[in-house]
């Protein structure tokens, strides 16, 4: 069975998703394998770090990660990794968050490696295909 495949299936575990069917939309990368996206509020950015990390940046257990930030009404980062539930830091301090990037469109959806993140007007929902994942809206933020 393939990842997106997986990734789909767990994504449709989260109740919270809307029911139309999202177009993937291709983000890419810097040169060091970073990927960064906003959603169309502007309230929530996520950089995905490849396995290895970077020059400047090594991932908890080597990577990949996708890491998420909401800026209001109160800053919060939800952090995934390839294995295990994902970890909420409810008071990060203040970072940089959802500067400049590609929007995620509502209604699409973004995969790489065993990720996958769809943005819908409700907020954003991301999986990994090892069954793990998140929610983050202006209203609330749930991990899985």
């Amino acid at each position: 069975m393939s990842v997106r495949v997986i990734s789909a299936a767990i994504l449709a575990a989260f109740a919270w998703l809307p029911q139309a069917h999202a177009g993937n939309q291709t983000i890419p990368a810097n040169a060091e394998g970073q990927i960064e996206f906003n959603t169309p509020s502007g309230n929530i950015g996520c950089i995905y770090t490849p396995k290895g990390g970077t020059r400047t940046y090594q991932p908890q257990g080597g990577g990949p990660e996708l890491s998420c930030s909401r800026v209001e009404p109160s800053y919060v980062t939800v952090i995934l990794g390839p294995k295990g539930p994902a970890t909420l830091i409810k008071n990060p301090g203040e970072q940089g968050c959802c500067g400049d990037v590609t929007r995620l469109g509502y209604g699409n959806s973004w995969s790489k490696g065993s990720f996958t993140c769809l943005s819908s007007t409700k907020g954003l929902t991301c999986a990994s295909s090892g069954g793990h994942g998140f929610f983050v809206s202006k209203a609330k933020v749930t991990v899985k």
